[in-house]
């Protein structure tokens, strides 16, 4: 499995190539899926470029995507995108389009309720767990643990010559991880040590603008498919 991750919580700043609107993103999850992607993670966001949890925000960008692909559609729950736990389970509970996946981050106040909250409306739930966080620790005391869609181990660290390191320790420290499947993923600097340390280990994993800029030899990438295209054959 290769994730494309479209955008996150870049901006325009960062390139005319990472996708805001509803139809940038489908453009860009059409390219990533015909380049081998199979499954897109957005971050829906605001006519103004914020990230956004709203149904009206939410929904045209799911709709906007499926439109173009027929792989899974995920978006985040990111407490930045809404940083009251109550709040963010309201707007989740407001959806009326509702994603095949959505992330959790479970270091986050209100993991568990919104995941569950996302389980009971038949939502795949990825539980996010952050290295440098209490996420792993958390989710292994979990009663929803075993009912997550897979786990997405996210190493935070961008430096490409400790990124694997973390990785490791990361994966260690999830252990048996409730017997879910594990999708294991850097960033920035960090991004491809461990997207071809996922590949040794046989583990899926994750590309796209939100996680790097830059293709492995350092170019700044063009688009979302050409990363894919390079993730596939760094993973191997």
């Amino acid at each position: 499995m290769l994730q494309v991750c479209l955008n996150g919580r870049r901006s325009a700043a960062d390139g005319a190539g990472v996708p805001m609107s509803p139809q940038d993103l489908a453009r860009s999850a059409a390219g990533a899926v015909a380049a081998g992607a199979t499954s897109v993670h957005v971050h829906p966001r605001t006519p103004c470029g914020r990230d956004s949890l709203s149904p009206r925000v939410i929904g045209p960008a799911l709709e906007a995507v499926r439109a173009r692909v027929r792989v899974p559609v995920g978006v985040t729950t990111g407490a930045w995108a809404e940083p009251d736990p109550a709040n963010r389970l309201a707007r989740v509970r407001a959806w009326s389009v509702l994603p095949d996946f959505a992330s959790v981050n479970w270091h986050e106040p209100g993991a568990e309720e919104v995941a569950g909250e996302l389980l009971a409306r038949g939502v795949g739930v990825e539980a996010g767990i952050w290295s440098g966080t209490e996420g792993a620790r958390r989710f292994a005391r979990s009663p929803l643990g075993p009912r997550v869609l897979r786990v997405l181990a996210e190493v935070t660290d961008p430096d490409p010559a400790t990124a694997e390191a973390s990785a490791r320790a990361l994966l260690a420290e999830l252990g048996a991880a409730h017997g879910r499947p594990l999708l294991l993923h850097g960033e920035e600097g960090g991004t491809w040590p461990v997207l071809r340390l996922a590949g040794r280990l046989g583990l899926a994993t994750r590309i796209g603008l939100e996680d790097t800029l830059l293709l492995p030899d350092g170019e700044r990438a063009l688009s979302n498919a050409q990363l894919v295209a390079e993730a596939l054959a760094q993973h191997g």
